[in-house]
């Protein structure tokens, strides 16, 4: 664990130096050519610094260990965060969204951008994709949703930069400024999107939801191997960061010793921890076969296969 905190430390102060430079690189320049377009481009990138000092925050609080109060520790600290950053990723586009079209309103007289407004944007393609790869290989390798959140907000601002170029190619070509306003707009709904897009994956975790459902299979067939372990059912999971927590209930021959069912659950639990990676903790609940109970939550390989069918039926 400690590991990947240093790992996502790192990538973190990676994201706050090259932001920080062509955030400040776009904004100046943004002003000196008088592009609208390249101003609002160099604000979603100042974002994106703050950004990466909540994943740099939160890498910190993810490294305290489990008490009274968070008895599964703080890994979910890294959900939070990355709900957050969607917030403050929605609120720049929502400014630039709101201030252009006040611009087109008012119709207020603009010049053309001078041709440095093109330099420093192709400046940001290139150096966003050296970031953007960064990020998206360290986020993979330490399977850590708010580092690639972060590679995500840097790939998307790679298109809004290139859309930026496009604008400001156009409007050198047709000689018409107000593509550089219509561009800025653009960019402001897309920043919004991908806003949205990253606060509908992160609700997903803290409501312990799961979107692989293949997880629940390799659970279904690590206890068909044991033997005099059947029906499991009430499978829950929880997601918490990168790991795991897996609870279920499994049927076992009544007359069996207690010692006896436990030393089944036990080769239960190994073999999911055999099958599935990173798991933060696996807990077995052994009742006499045929035991009928009204289940209120959890999940059966027919319930899965029920929700599987009702997905192909609705494509």
């Amino acid at each position: 664990m400690e590991i990947r905190n240093k790992k996502i430390r790192t990538a973190s102060w990676v994201g706050i130096i090259g932001n920080t430079i062509l955030a400040v690189a776009k904004i100046v320049i943004g002003f000196i050519s008088g592009s609208l377009a390249v101003i609002g481009d160099g604000i979603d990138t100042a974002t994106d610094i703050l950004t990466y000092f909540i994943t740099l925050i939160a890498a910190k609080i993810m490294n305290k260990p489990p008490n009274y109060r968070y008895p599964y520790g703080y890994s979910r600290a890294e959900a939070v965060a990355t709900k957050a950053l969607s917030f403050v990723i929605f609120f720049a586009g929502a400014q630039l969204f709101f201030t252009t079209v006040i611009r087109l309103i008012k119709n207020e007289s603009h010049e053309i951008p001078t041709m440095l407004a093109i330099y420093v944007t192709v400046f940001s393609i290139f150096s966003k994709s050296a970031i953007a790869f960064y990020q998206f290989r360290v986020g993979k390798l330490i399977q850590s949703n708010m580092i690639i959140a972060n590679a995500k907000n840097m790939r998307n601002d790679i298109l809004i930069s290139s859309s930026v170029l496009t604008g400001l190619i156009f409007t050198h070509v047709f000689k018409l400024p107000v593509l550089d306003l219509i561009t800025a707009l653009a960019v402001s709904i897309w920043i919004m999107k991908v806003a949205f897009g990253i606060f509908m994956e992160t609700s997903r975790e803290l409501m312990d939801g799961i979107d692989d459902e293949s997880i629940y299979y390799k659970i279904f067939d690590a206890v068909e191997e044991v033997d005099g372990a059947t029906n499991p059912h009430k499978v829950r999971i929880r997601r918490h960061s990168n790991m795991f927590t897996i609870a279920l209930d499994v049927e076992v021959d009544g007359s069996k010793t207690i010692f006896e069912g436990h030393l089944i659950a036990k080769k239960v639990e190994n073999n999911i921890k055999d099958r599935i990676e990173n798991i933060y903790d696996v807990m077995v609940h052994t009742e006499p076969t045929g035991n009928i109970e009204k289940e209120k939550f959890g999940l059966s390989r027919e319930i899965i296969e029920d929700e599987c069918k009702k997905k192909k039926n609705a494509k």
